[in-house]
């Protein structure tokens, strides 16, 4: 129970998603199809990715026994 509100509230959403037809520039999507924008995706610097050698970890993996069950 109590799921009427947001069910309408989605059904409500779904049908404009459907039905509604937003204004498309399509030049703009022309240009960044065709790859013309500034950067690309190549150039994408991972400020996250860490920077220990990760071929260290594989140690552990090759002496790991799971644990017996009784």
């Amino acid at each position: 129970m109590g799921r009427g509100r947001a069910k309408a509230k989605q059904t409500k959403v779904a049908r404009e998603l459907k039905y509604h037809t937003p204004n498309t520039d399509l030049t703009a999507l022309q240009r960044e199809l065709a790859g013309s924008s500034g950067k690309s995706d190549r150039d994408f610097d991972d400020d996250y990715k860490d920077p220990v050698d990760d071929d260290e970890d594989t140690d552990d993996e090759d002496t790991w026994v799971p644990p017996r069950a009784y």
